[in-house]
């Protein structure tokens, strides 16, 4: 049995969904942190399984180096920010923080 591109978007989409889930039901920031990570990893297999499938061409690996290092960045930055909250409000539920203040 082969693996094609159906078996990659399959695989592309159930994190696609599982991230989307916990996007949606976490109410801890690192967790709401890890749901936006599957997300972008789904979106970066979907980019190589295209390239290797339909383009043939490498811009497929050049958008997922981009997505990786977006990902890595994004992560530091939304880690110093949730430590700097939880410095402020002894508190990284994402429902108790209604303001920017104090």
């Amino acid at each position: 049995m082969e693996i094609g591109l159906v078996h990659y978007l399959s695989v592309s989409a159930a994190l696609f969904g599982l991230g989307l889930l916990t996007v949606m039901t976490r109410k801890n920031a690192v967790g709401i942190l890890l749901g936006v990570e599957l997300i972008l990893n789904a979106a970066a297999l979907n980019f190589v399984a295209f390239e290797h499938f339909v383009a043939g061409g490498v811009s497929g690996q050049v958008f997922t180096i981009f997505i990786i290092v977006l990902a890595a960045s994004e992560a530091a930055i939304a880690l110093a920010i949730v430590l700097q909250v939880y410095r402020s409000h002894r508190s990284i539920m994402a429902d108790r923080l209604t303001s920017l203040k104090n």
